[in-house]
């Protein structure tokens, strides 16, 4: 009977009214609860390419604790509605989270149900398929789940319609092999992928410089003086004559707003325009400038000329302007380099 009423809704399916699709549609779930797996899984290969098949038999159908039964309706259907898929993926198994995945489209209501509850194999094949849409929040989770696995982060990563942030967030915890791959697959994204490089880079040894015994003895020093009220330029140039590097750094660090390993390369620099930039930004004189430039001399020698091209260079550069300069590379990160004066 039930495959009698199958071929015949299949040749006039078309031609049928709602109504009438109701009325066979209510006849289906009648004989679909006396019928075994065999011929559940024959009916539901039958009615998933259906664009009108009868909705109710469809929900039944892919509701089927039997994969082999549900599989095809919910890969295929396109009459199944949102609300049914959403339905399965909370309650059914993982083989039925993956046949939801692989769905011609997907919305960002199903989709951030699999994320969320799928297996490692299901999220990587929502994160393939090409039809899926992801809300921001589901790609955070798929970010999140990235992490330590390089084919998912690969994949997330290629996805055109991940967010700037959260690609960028992705980048930070991705290996060298990801973000190699990444940087081939889309070369628009090269810069961004250099400069999260470069940031992460930066920001670890930012924090191993400042878990040295003697940075951390000189933050106690220049935080103890700001909060006395006396970093003061005055104090500066006495670090400097007296040779305390660490304190000069902290100081310039906390002055600025900047981070101790920015500093500590403008110090050290052999081009004197990040130094001089980070001086006049932060409002110091010549003087205790001059003083600084003796702690970078102990790398970088510099003659009374070259001290007289930095004296010139000083005056012309405005602190509004060294301001703009320093912003400009504390919003960029790392990678962004003091232009030329």
């Amino acid at each position: 009977m039930l495959r009698r009423l199958t071929d015949y809704f299949l040749v006039n399916a078309d031609q049928y009214s709602d109504d009438e699709i109701a009325l066979i549609d209510d006849v289906f779930v009648r004989l679909v609860e006396t019928i075994e797996e065999s011929a559940r899984a024959l009916l539901a290969i039958r009615l998933a390419p259906l664009s009108k098949a009868p909705p109710k038999i469809l929900h039944i159908l892919a509701s089927d604790n039997a994969i082999e039964v549900s599989s095809p309706i919910l890969i295929q259907s396109e009459r199944l509605d949102d609300a049914s898929l959403i339905d399965c993926a909370k309650t059914k198994s993982q083989e039925h989270l993956l046949a939801i995945s692989l769905r011609h489209t997907l919305a960002e209501e199903v989709t951030d149900v699999l994320v969320e509850r799928g297996d490692p194999q299901v999220v990587l094949s929502t994160a393939k398929n090409r039809g899926a849409k992801f809300s921001n929040k589901g790609f955070a989770i798929l970010v999140k789940r990235s992490d330590g696995d390089d084919r998912l982060a690969t994949c997330v990563g290629g996805r055109p319609d991940i967010p700037e942030r959260l690609f960028h967030e992705l980048l930070e915890t991705a290996s060298a092999t990801v973000r190699a791959k990444l940087e081939a697959e889309r070369p628009a994204a090269r810069q961004d992928i250099h400069r999260v490089v470069s940031d992460v880079t930066g920001r670890l040894r930012t924090e191993a410089t400042a878990q040295t015994p003697e940075y951390a003895a000189a933050r106690v020093l220049v935080t103890s003086l700001d909060r006395a009220g006396q970093l003061n330029a005055a104090k500066l140039d006495a670090l400097a004559k007296a040779d305390r590097f660490e304190e000069i750094v902290s100081a310039l660090s906390l002055m600025s707003g900047m981070p101790i390993d920015f500093v500590e390369r403008a110090i050290d620099d052999a081009d004197a325009e990040s130094l001089l930039v980070l001086c006049k930004a932060t409002g110091l004189s010549w003087e205790t400038t001059r003083s600084i430039f003796t702690l970078s001399g102990r790398k970088h020698p510099r003659s009374t000329a070259e001290m007289d091209q930095c004296l010139t260079a000083f005056q012309l550069l405005k602190q509004p302007t060294a301001k703009q300069i320093l912003g400009f590379r504390r919003t960029r990160g790392p990678s962004a380099t003091v232009r030329k004066m």
